[in-house]
């Protein structure tokens, strides 16, 4: 009877996972829905009255398993490298140009697909059996997110054909813009707030800790290349490697084309870029890959970004839309932001009801006025911008918005406005009494990069200042678990962590303390440079004392004298910094923060005669398996200097995943751009 029950169970799963394949993967069903389910349920029967036939891979499987705590970390058989992004034809140009004079060849060959706006994952087969699926993460080191995927039809739990021992599939998860917009209908049924846009929302149901609420989302799956891999003769090309996908039944997008050369790339690109508008999915540009794999061997990889691809994004994309409202933000600072409330347009992905006017000087320069209708840019994640104003649609009656009528006090607090002379917006004079500045403040306080108090988010803060709780980032280190545990949404296995975590906190270091201060145009570069350069912030202070005098000098090179002798510190930031550390409210705060227990290591003098000694460093991008913090610490260690932004005068740049302006900067005054690997070789490791 059982021998009987197993053949059965075989013969059951396969033909279900052969439906599976040719319902999501070839579009193309071979069951009906009524047929499907009754396999599905003698399936299910099988496997209750047979407990030991059970198995992972079992399409009765995809959906599952309890809700996972949290996700834990993984480490990638092979880094998931970034691509290079280009942005115009002529960077695509150089980019061929670099490809052909590297190999030596005259015409090249690439593989061109769309660029998916959605999650890159990582599939790990083992015999052809699903063993671990994660996320990107940083590249080097991603999640664990295996039961979610499970859910996605289009992912295979076992391979056909004969497969490697070791596999590992990259692709790309995402969700249908049919799927998307019902999200967005079902949200705004419930009264909730609706996901941004479609790679957001995948975002988010692929992180879900209960893969139930995963299998419930319509998203989908594209294969588009292998990692690691064991046992398995690699084809030399590319293009060859997607049909072995296909052939283990992964689904591989239809778009996919061979193209010969740059003419080749520019056709498809145009051609994609036409019927992106028909297209069920979100694309944010195209992939060009080089089809030789042996040719992408010898050309390798810099800065985490192979040298044989490249992302050519579209440009940003503009709607028309008219200006219902124009407010005004409270920024931690106190800055009073212009924001226009927008009516809901379709842009860039997403559906924009807010724009940033930026300041005060750009709302003047655009003249945006309420009743307008105006421009909108949207591209990838950036805020939303009104670009400008479609002046001869312009109705009668319109004014410029003046901030003294406006906005003459605070939206917030009700406080008195007021605009210092050169600034670009008018600010709120409460300071930290003003709720939106107090809020904003403790945000920045505990921000991973600051004093890194994890689960203090602003849903907490916000409940601990409306109750008076905190009113100063020193009234964090006061907290007491009962407090924390009568919050909304609180227990007190919660508020332990949240007490451990401000425990932990008071141990860091003088640029951490710094820059989580929030002194105005203090960065984390800077706040590294003042550290570095007073070693002790009694010395900073005492330096901001006696430049207190000559803060608002009418001329920029009589303006703080000491504080300007640190790297990269201009006139202006100098200014800031000498009224910040002569507030009085402000050193009461330093002083509560310092007896509450709050310290740091003393910084020692960086070595003379170190093997970097003499060279500048500007480190962007995410390290992999480092901190820009850890990274900055081992160039100093060396006798390295770290700053922040890169210019001639910069000797190299330290890149990571992301690298953005600061390496196309860097390219262009030919400054050196390494990764880890080149700054161990420099420091002899």
């Amino acid at each position: 009877m059982r021998k009987d029950a197993k053949a059965r169970v075989a013969q059951l799963r396969e033909q279900l996972e052969q439906a599976n394949h040719r319902y999501y993967v070839l579009d193309a069903p071979s069951l009906s829905d009524a047929e499907y389910d009754r396999l599905f349920a003698e399936l299910q029967a099988l496997e209750a009255a047979h407990p030991d036939l059970l198995t992972p891979e079992s399409p009765t499987q995809r959906v599952g398993g309890s809700p996972a705590k949290e996700f834990t970390a993984v480490t990638h058989l092979q880094p998931m490298q970034s691509l290079r992004k280009c942005n115009d034809e002529s960077e695509l140009e150089d980019f061929d140009r670099r490809v052909r004079e590297t190999l030596l060849r005259e015409a090249i060959a690439y593989v061109a697909e769309p660029k998916l706006d959605g999650l890159a994952v990582s599939l790990v087969y083992e015999h052809g059996r699903l063993v671990r699926g994660a996320t990107r993460g940083d590249g080097a080191t991603g999640e664990d997110i295996t039961a979610n995927l499970r859910t996605l039809k289009q992912i295979p739990l076992r391979l056909q054909g004969e497969v490697p021992p070791l596999l590992e599939v990259r692709g790309e998860v995402y969700l249908p813009l049919a799927g998307f917009r019902r999200m967005v209908d079902d949200a705004t049924a419930r009264g909730d707030k609706p996901p941004v846009n479609p790679r957001n929302a995948a975002a988010g149901s692929l992180r879900q800790l209960d893969p139930t609420i995963t299998a419930r989302r319509s998203l989908a799956f594209y294969a588009y290349g292998v990692g690691a891999y064991d046992g398995w003769a690699r084809p030399p090309l590319h293009s060859q490697v997607l049909q072995s996908l296909r052939e283990w039944s992964f689904p591989v997008s239809d778009l996919v084309e061979v193209v010969q050369g740059v003419s080749g790339c520019l056709k498809y690109f145009e051609a994609i870029g036409a019927r992106r508008a028909q297209l069920p999915f979100d694309i944010d540009g195209v992939v060009f890959k080089l089809d030789d794999l042996a040719g992408r061997d010898e050309l390798g990889s810099v800065s985490r970004e192979p040298r044989w691809a490249c992302a050519y994004k579209f440009a940003a994309e503009e709607a028309s839309t008219l200006v219902e409202k124009i407010e005004f933000q409270v920024s931690r600072t106190g800055a009073l932001n212009p924001v226009a409330r927008l009516k809901p347009v379709f842009v860039g992905g997403a559906n924009v009801s807010n724009a940033t006017l930026h300041n005060l000087d750009e709302l003047a320069r655009k003249d945006v006025r309420v009743g307008d209708t105006v421009i909108v840019r949207r591209a990838g994640d950036v805020i939303p911008e009104v670009v400008g104003v479609v002046a001869e649609l312009r109705p009668e009656g319109t004014r410029a918005v003046d901030w003294t009528v406006d906005c003459p006090t605070c939206p917030i607090c009700g406080a008195k406005a007021e605009r210092e002379e050169g600034e670009v917006n008018a600010h709120c004079t409460n300071g930290l009494s003003c709720p939106a500045q107090l809020l904003g403040a403790l945000a920045h306080f505990v921000a991973r990069r600051a004093m890194d108090i994890e689960g203090l988010g602003e849903k907490l803060l916000m409940q601990l200042i409306e109750r008076e709780l905190v009113r100063s980032p020193a009234d964090i280190y006061r907290l007491e678990m009962q407090q924390l545990a009568e919050l909304e949404r609180m227990g007190e296995k919660s508020a332990a962590n949240i007490v451990a975590a401000i425990e932990a906190s008071k141990n860091t270091s003088l640029e951490r303390f710094l820059y989580a201060l929030g002194v105005p145009d203090v960065g984390e570069a800077t706040a590294r440079e003042l550290a570095r350069h007073f070693r002790t912030l009694e010395a900073l202070l005492e330096a901001a004392v006696a430049d207190a005098p000559t803060a608002h000098a009418e001329k920029d090179k009589e303006r703080c004298p000491r504080l300007r002798e640190v790297p990269d510190i201009g006139p202006v930031v100098a200014a800031h910094v000498a009224h910040f550390f002569t507030e009085q409210q402000n050193l009461e705060v330093i002083a509560a923060l310092r007896a509450a227990g709050v310290a740091w290591p003393e910084l020692s003098h960086a070595p003379r005669d170190g093997v970097l000694a003499g060279k500048s460093f500007v480190i962007t991008g995410t390290l992999a398996g480092l901190s820009r913090e850890q990274a900055a610490a081992l160039i100093e260690q060396h006798g390295g200097r770290v700053v922040g932004s890169v210019s001639a005068k910069t000797d190299f740049l330290l890149a990571g995943e992301a690298a953005g302006s600061k390496l196309a900067k860097a390219e262009k005054l030919g400054v050196t751009v390494i990764g880890l690997d080149q700054l161990h070789a420099l420091i002899g490791r």
